[in-house]
């Protein structure tokens, strides 16, 4: 086996890795693949033989171009207008794939509090917390001092911990949840909505960050509820079951192109927050 061979086989064997790690710092699949491809080019480029921990530097490499990707990414994001949401990982419900999709999935609600925290913030968390790296590896990753760098992570720890609902974690419960609604949703039925929406619960759309379809999340149930049957009591007749990032979600497709993912968050049996992913770039991005 040749030199490129090898490096192109212990590759491969670590992309899904280093896909996972990109798509938690990014919430964006396009940009992790790119993250990724990034990481394949500097390794062909680069003389590995005195690397011993081929899956640490890949993924120290992988670390280093979403730290930059998050940066430009933050600057741009002035100009957004509404609510941005990750780039959701789809598949259909009871597909041969659901073992695999679950078992590496990180939750919508997640990501969302994951983009509030600092690019380095981030990149301490994931590594650390999600991925088990130690903090003496990451603390040249994004140029602090290992003490610096733990309380990096503790600040994000702390985020995290206060704004990401916990998720129930039975998916044929979240179906019943998320059925319920839809049920409501079709019929008009206001009350049997609150029923099932959490009092607190959120609803955010992204359209892709331009006016007027765009709009700031809208929270409480009866506020939630009243937005759900004044636009998406047309929608519900075309929603059909999906997995969306690990939870119970739908896809919603009134012709022949899918025109949004919703993705629930259920706790304590009712929905806690409400997604819609109606930015075409980012359907096309999910490859449904």
């Amino acid at each position: 086996m040749t030199r490129s061979d090898w490096q192109t086989e212990e590759f491969e064997r670590h992309r899904q890795h280093l896909e996972s790690v990109a798509y938690r710092m990014l919430g964006s699949r396009s940009e992790a693949e790119d993250a990724v491809q990034e990481a394949w080019l500097r390794l062909s480029r680069s003389d590995t033989e005195a690397v011993e921990n081929l899956a640490g530097w890949l993924t120290t490499v992988v670390a280093r171009v979403s730290l930059d990707l998050l940066r430009s990414r933050r600057a741009r994001r002035e100009d957004y207008v509404g609510s941005w949401l990750p780039e959701p990982i789809v598949s259909i419900e009871n597909g041969p794939e659901d073992e695999a999709v679950l078992a590496d999935s990180v939750g919508l609600a997640l990501l969302v509090v994951l983009d509030t925290l600092t690019p380095a913030e981030r990149l301490a968390f994931v590594l650390h917390d999600m991925f088990g790296m130690p903090f003496d590896e990451i603390a040249p990753i994004v140029d602090r001092s290992e003490a610096a760098t733990r309380q990096l992570a503790s600040r994000a720890r702390r985020r995290v911990r206060g704004a990401a609902p916990a998720t129930d974690p039975d998916l044929r419960e979240q179906r019943r949840v998320v059925d319920a609604f839809l049920a409501a949703s079709r019929a008009g039925d206001f009350e049997a909505l609150l029923e099932v929406l959490d009092p607190d619960v959120v609803f955010r759309i992204d359209v892709g960050g331009v006016a007027p379809a765009a709009r700031p999340p809208i929270e409480g149930a009866e506020a939630v509820a009243a937005q759900v049957l004044q636009r998406g009591s047309r929608l519900a007749p075309h929603a059909r079951p999906a997995i969306v990032n690990g939870t119970a979600g739908v896809i919603v497709v009134p012709a022949k192109r899918p025109i949004a993912v919703v993705g629930f968050t259920i706790s304590g049996g009712r929905i806690a927050e409400i997604d819609v992913i109606a930015d075409p770039a980012k359907l096309r991005a999910a490859n449904i």
